[in-house]
């Protein structure tokens, strides 16, 4: 059975748009998690994908980051890459 279904265009551009805006912000907890042994987040934060609200929520409520620490360490990321 050869079924052949093609998404409309704005939810190709959607998908793409979460997924980078997600990918960074799950990085970006994930190795916050490690950093800080919260062993049970960092399982969490690997399995589920909430579309980075649930990273949002780990980086600001439970590991306590404000946002200057949280652009610093995007900068100095990004900076590392070049």
């Amino acid at each position: 059975m050869n079924i052949n279904y093609q998404l409309p265009l704005f939810v190709n551009i959607l998908i793409v748009i979460l997924t980078l805006w997600t990918i960074p912000w799950k990085i970006y907890a994930i190795w916050t998690a490690v950093k800080h042994d919260h062993k049970k987040w960092f399982v969490a934060l690997i399995i589920l994908n909430t579309v980075a609200i649930l990273e949002i929520i780990y980086i600001f409520k439970i590991a306590k980051k404000n946002w200057t620490e949280v652009k610093e360490d995007f900068k100095n990321a990004v900076l590392s890459i070049k």
